[in-house]
């Protein structure tokens, strides 16, 4: 056992290390993403991304698409760079994510001030954003760009009819625990790994939080990009990943009805993580989230995130004014399983 654990650290530090930190999307998945697009019938929109994608997406390292058909391109003309950026969001949403989200759900796009709404009044009715309807699965997906076939264009002027139906918030995060110790994170790692976190996926199977039975996780998973700055580092993966787990499962459909600047404590002792919300899109502790319900089962759920958490400076850090805070500390993690409740938002930031 001891063994294995230790061949699974070294592969965590081996993929860290072997890693290049970038900000923007890899030429090459853009270019077989303009490629995919052109094999399966969308020639406009494969020659679009390849003349704006510089423009659009160079600040970004996650996105969806959504592709009109070529006919639409024929009948609308050629799109001004307004309408364009109707049709890029910097979230890389799932079919799943996309089908999970209530009707009224905002969707961000790359023009900050601008967002998609979801539009499907039911989970048996076909998906549909700015009511124009999804066609079928993703055309293009590995993992950071995620391309959906549409209907038709989005409607610049469109507003909702009517107005989604409120929920309930949610104001806690409470630890609870299945009565079954053959629980697995296999599943849920293949996923990560699939998607470029193949490190949060080895913390993971690492089993570093130490649960004998099934437990009920939000994870908020930094890419594997983002983690080369941190490699070499053995005794801090822990804290390292502690911090970056809640006690509780927080979907994105809940993330939407949560107070802005709600905290949560999470594995880590002492340390929360804050919620705040800029229109359609969500940061935890000003880290945004750019893949939203990247996993989603019924005891964990996996939010790719665009940064990783770092940890307060120390006092004596914070008064010299210089750096950023040490990510990694060796405090140890909270598993009581006590309830954790929300603490309120800090309205003195508003």
């Amino acid at each position: 056992m001891a063994t294995n654990k230790m061949l699974l650290i070294l592969t965590a530090a081996s993929i860290i290390t072997i890693l290049h930190r970038t900000d923007a999307l890899p030429a090459e998945t853009l270019t077989n993403a303009a490629d995919t697009l052109s094999n399966s019938g969308y020639v406009a929109m494969s020659l679009t991304l390849n003349l704006v994608s510089d423009v659009l997406l160079s600040h970004h390292n996650s996105a969806t698409v959504f592709t009109p058909p070529d006919s639409s391109f024929s009948d609308y003309g050629q799109p001004s760079l307004t309408i364009l950026q109707l049709h890029f969001s910097p979230m890389a949403f799932s079919l799943q994510s996309i089908r999970s989200l209530p009707y009224g759900t905002k969707i961000p796009t790359v023009d900050s001030g601008t967002f998609l709404t979801v539009t499907t009044r039911s989970p048996s009715d076909q998906i549909s954003i700015n009511d124009v309807k999804i066609v079928g699965s993703p055309i293009f997906d590995d993992g950071s760009l995620i391309v959906f076939g549409i209907e038709s264009f989005f409607d610049p002027n469109f507003t909702v009819p009517d107005p989604p139906v409120p929920t309930a918030r949610l104001d806690h995060c409470t630890a609870s625990f299945a009565d079954n110790s053959n629980f697995s994170f296999h599943d849920s790692a293949n996923v990560l790994i699939s998607r470029g976190y193949s490190v949060m996926a080895s913390f993971l199977n690492l089993q570093l939080l130490g649960f004998i039975t099934q437990p009920t996780l939000t994870v908020f998973a930094p890419s594997d990009e983002v983690m080369v700055d941190y490699s070499g580092r053995f005794p801090d993966y822990q804290s390292l990943f502690h911090r970056h787990v809640l006690p509780c499962k927080v979907s994105w459909r809940d993330l939407i009805n949560i107070d802005d600047g709600t905290s949560f404590d999470t594995y880590l002792e002492g340390f929360e993580i804050k919620i705040n919300r800029s229109g359609g899109s969500f940061k935890v502790n000003e880290v945004p989230i750019t893949f939203p319900d990247m996993y989603y089962s019924d005891w964990i759920v996996i939010h790719g995130i665009r940064e990783i958490v770092s940890l307060p400076k120390p006092v004596d850090e914070a008064s010299d004014g210089d750096g950023d805070g040490d990510p990694f500390d060796d405090t140890p993690a909270n598993t009581s399983g006590r309830e954790l409740i929300a603490s309120g938002p800090d309205r003195s930031e508003f």
